[in-house]
């Protein structure tokens, strides 16, 4: 399904040196992964255990953390799998 007011414009990190001309041209058109293909997450239960026992010792209500994974596009394009396999807590700095 399409959600267009669900859908966030993309943009790249800032950087001394630019390697395409960032000024935009043609039409706005939306990029959706899933308007096309079926989605497929897979977490380890060693990633969820350690994720879920971060957020209850965190004492804030919100916290940032990082899941690190794979993207893989099937042969046909159909399929896209995204497996997550470890868990980052990340740095309050």
């Amino acid at each position: 399904r399409f959600f267009a007011e669900r859908m966030v414009p993309f943009s790249f990190p800032l950087s001394k040196c630019a390697l395409w001309d960032p000024i935009p041209m043609g039409d706005v058109i939306g990029s959706h992964i899933a308007y096309y293909r079926n989605p497929k997450l897979s977490m380890t239960e060693k990633t969820l255990r350690l994720a879920y026992r971060h957020a209850k010792q965190n004492e804030k209500k919100l916290f940032s953390c990082f899941l690190l994974g794979t993207l893989a596009v099937d042969e046909d394009g159909e399929n896209v799998m995204l497996a997550i396999d470890r868990f980052d807590p990340g740095r309050e700095v």
